[in-house]
């Protein structure tokens, strides 16, 4: 599986929420990031689409976590932004889609494979692949 770069930025974005306690803007997660403020401001128009999070306006506006970290799997979120992935194209079809698969066991290895890897992916919360107590800002500037 290989993500796309908005599924990519939006989990960096709630991981960078998670770390920092105070709400943030668009500009200053790009500016972190060294990415896109266009693409991360369309990322997180979807984030406040899906409910994740709120843009408040204002001069004490910002963005901030709708949700507890511990509420958020990195799963949901992938599906969210990718919507149905599948390694081959027999595997989510309800038709015959090749001329084998009627007698094909490998559908069934990567329907396998999808499930463990779904499993998985819904089993580990946000909370879980961001430490709250380390600032990524102050993480970054202590990197060589």
């Amino acid at each position: 599986m290989r993500l796309s770069l908005h599924t990519d930025y939006a989990l960096r974005f709630l991981m960078f929420l998670v770390s920092r306690p105070e709400r943030t803007t668009i500009a200053e997660v790009a500016g972190f990031f060294e990415v896109s403020k266009d693409h991360l401001a369309k990322v997180t128009q979807r984030l406040v689409r899906l409910g994740y999070v709120r843009s408040i306006r204002g001069i004490n506006g910002g963005i901030e976590l709708t949700k507890s970290p511990d509420e958020i799997t990195i799963g949901q979120v992938i599906r969210d932004f990718e919507g149905a992935m599948h390694y081959l194209e027999c595997v989510g079809a309800t038709a015959t889609v090749c001329v084998i698969q009627p007698g094909c066991a490998l559908r069934g290895v990567f329907a396998e494979a999808e499930r463990l890897q779904w499993e998985y992916l819904d089993s580990v919360k946000l909370s879980s692949v961001v430490n709250p107590k380390v600032d990524l800002v102050q993480l970054k500037l202590a990197a060589p």
